[in-house]
């Protein structure tokens, strides 16, 4: 096991293109960190410039003591867990999983005892004479992981190992590598786009954007403190609710006005958001989770704003409820709002005038009273609103 370190790491390809900017991160020894990002936001880049898949452009990738920027990924000693597996189709189970011992020369007997070894680890014994073909899709991803531990390597990586299965084996399958994971000990970086998936699985999680890293902490943290607008909108789900405000003075007491409303801040934000003090009539953007609106007589000692309810969400325990709102949306750029602003929800006419722009989380008995089209109060606890700057992104600390 050991330590995995990026320090200032570049990737620039042949034709330019620059997938990762001046990259520092660093998993500890035995942790299992997440990358988590939309699609070509270098995550996958940044995993095989470390497995020696992809040439540094500059900087240098460390694992333990060793500089590794030149090394072939045989000298690495990294296994990696890739999303279609790999497996070799007429292989047996048993032989897809030796196959990297065999290769190093390892002993027959070490060999059949690492293989048994893994195959009651991951519940394979009944499946170990079998071929891939006459697998399910997990049982696929199981021989992967598989073939991954049996070299007891220094590293894990795993680039979205889940992404081909369904959604109910995909939740399983997150406890199972989760739990393997702390059992082995084992460094482990975990590429995935899933945010729910980061968040339930990594000690902690770095979010990237457009090959920049935005935020590496815990995934709490990460949800209760976003470094910028676009860690705000991408964690989270439902994500969260960035609307167009301004600041102002009401009594003293610094408030907001959003869609004509006013919702007055309490000590709490204006602790966590001190910058929330600034000039009168600065345009700021507000962040609220869906479970800080209220809709109904719930909490009458919120401030409320009005909307017009547009569509329902049954999902059993809780209803998700699309509310429009007189404000404009914002969408997260990458450490900052270019274009964020969508233009089209404020325009006049056309299919995007009126779509929801606010996103509630209702008890699901509470959501048989509501009414598509009905305009009704939505209470917001203004404790718990992130404030950012309208211009850069950047929260209001």
């Amino acid at each position: 096991m050991a330590e995995v370190r990026f320090d200032e790491v570049d990737k620039v390809y042949e034709n330019g293109v620059q997938a990762v900017f001046d990259l520092t991160l660093a998993a500890d020894d035995g942790e299992f960190l997440v990358l988590v990002g939309p699609s070509g936001c270098g995550k996958t880049t940044a995993l095989r410039m470390v497995a020696g898949l992809e040439e540094i452009s500059d900087g240098t990738v460390r694992i333990g003591d060793r500089v590794v920027n030149k090394l072939s990924p045989k000298e690495r000693d990294v296994a990696m867990v890739f999303q279609n597996y790999a497996l070799y189709p007429h292989l047996s189970v048993t032989d897809n999983i030796a196959f990297g011992l065999r290769l190093r020369k390892a002993p027959k007997a070490e060999i059949n005892k690492r293989v048994q070894w893994a195959a009651r680890l991951l519940d394979l014994t009944p499946y170990l004479h079998r071929r891939p073909k006459e697998l399910s899709g997990g049982q696929r991803q199981r021989v992967a992981m598989g073939r991954a531990i049996v070299r007891n390597p220094q590293v894990f990586l795993m680039d979205e190992p889940l992404s081909n299965l369904d959604a109910k084996l995909r939740v399983q399958m997150r406890a199972d590598i989760s739990k393997l994971q702390r059992s082995l000990g084992t460094t482990t970086i975990y590429v995935t786009h899933d945010q729910v998936e980061a968040m339930t699985m990594g000690d902690r999680v770095a979010v990237m954007s457009l090959g920049r890293l935005q935020q590496v902490d815990t995934p709490q943290r990460l949800y209760d403190e976003p470094a910028n607008l676009f860690v705000a909108g991408f964690i989270g789900t439902p994500p969260m609710n960035l609307l167009e405000a301004t600041l102002h003075s009401q009594n003293g007491t610094p408030s907001l006005t959003v869609a004509g409303d006013e919702l007055p801040l309490t000590d709490r934000t204006l602790a966590r958001y001190p910058g929330a003090r600034g000039p009168e009539g600065r345009s700021v953007v507000v962040g609220v989770r869906s479970d800080d609106l209220h809709v109904g007589s719930a909490r009458t000692d919120l401030p409320t704003i009005s909307a017009r309810l547009e569509l329902l969400e049954a999902l059993g325990s809780e209803t998700i409820a699309y509310f429009h709102v007189d404000a404009r949306a914002v969408r997260s750029g990458a450490g900052g709002i270019e274009a964020a602003v969508d233009e089209e929800a404020g325009s006049e006419g056309g299919v995007t005038a009126d779509r929801p722009n606010l996103v509630a989380s209702v008890p699901a008995r509470d959501a048989l009273a509501l009414s598509v089209d009905e305009r009704m109060p939505v209470a917001v606890d203004t404790s718990h609103v992130h404030l950012f700057d309208a211009e850069t992104g950047a929260p209001l600390r």
